[in-house]
């Protein structure tokens, strides 16, 4: 077709090298015996050279340049399948494909495939900023929306994390960059909370010292920066107080346990009563 919208075929070159080497009933087939076999050199070329590509450019970024071992697979990976395309292309041109038509309509499919795959095109952009701008790296325990766990791995698609159930959570990138980021294991600590009510008639400088002293002797919290104890509400039934420590990242559920058993101890043995929540009724019906 003029246009180019149509594949269309035209009959190889003549044989050059085969002639005198094939027998006289398929000399006449020669020029498509010779193109076959240059295409078939051509794409086993092309399949060789792009996997030796993508381990060069996996190689190079990843171990010599330091770049993030996902993104290099992604290089690699876009190198290997640009490559094999290229082969492709040449060589159905040896077996009499017009590839001017074969790129228009390859550049069609890719429309038409674009206008329905938008949002997986939408997370695949996603998945390349991630990669780059690494908000976070595997194994940090992140927050997205309402899903948290450890990240395990990061794709071009989506990305997997697990949570403390061994739940694994597909995420997909687009809603990641859309929403919140909270990570939590950025840096290597982390300030764990303990909220902790006591009785309105409770001694306030022996409840700040009983909460002090529960928070620096309980196992794994940092000594530095020390233990806070913030007064910070006076509650329907209780005073409230917050117990701030600091801890590894990876201690944080444990100190939170041994924080709170070590609180109720240390209240229960200095007579400091947790109160819970009471209703009072009264009754307004007089006697008779």
């Amino acid at each position: 077709m003029a246009d180019g919208s149509e594949l269309s075929f035209s009959s190889p070159p003549r044989a050059v090298f085969l002639n005198e080497y094939l027998p006289e009933q398929l000399q006449p087939f020669s020029g498509y015996i010779e193109g076959a076999v240059i295409a078939i050199t051509i794409f086993v070329f092309g399949w060789i050279l792009s996997k030796w590509a993508n381990r060069f450019i996996h190689i190079t970024l990843g171990k010599r340049l330091r770049i993030d071992e996902a993104l290099s697979k992604f290089f690699g990976n876009i190198a290997q399948y640009s490559i094999l395309a290229i082969s492709f292309i040449a060589a159905l041109g040896q077996v009499g494909v017009q590839t001017t038509s074969l790129v228009a309509v390859f550049a069609s499919a890719g429309i038409a495939a674009g206008l329905a795959l938008q949002g997986s095109l939408s997370n695949f952009a996603s998945g390349v900023m991630i990669l780059v701008f690494r908000p976070f790296d595997l194994g940090d325990l992140i927050t997205v929306g309402t899903k948290d766990g450890y990240v395990q791995d990061i794709g071009i698609f989506a990305t997997t994390i697990e949570n403390l159930e061994n739940d694994k959570i597909i995420v997909p990138n687009g809603k990641i960059l859309n929403d919140i980021i909270i990570n939590h294991t950025a840096s290597r600590t982390r300030r764990a909370t303990v909220t902790v009510g006591v009785a309105y008639d409770s001694r306030f400088n022996e409840v700040l010292n009983t909460l002090n002293a529960s928070a620096i002797r309980t196992a794994g919290v940092l000594a530095s920066p020390p233990p806070l104890i913030a007064f910070v509400d006076m509650a329907a039934s209780s005073i409230n107080f917050d117990v701030h420590v600091w801890c590894n990242h990876e201690d944080y559920i444990r100190v939170l346990n041994n924080l709170r058993t070590s609180i109720f101890k240390d209240l229960n043995a200095a007579g400091i009563e947790i109160p819970f929540q009471q209703v009072v009724l009264h009754n307004s019906k007089p006697a008779t």
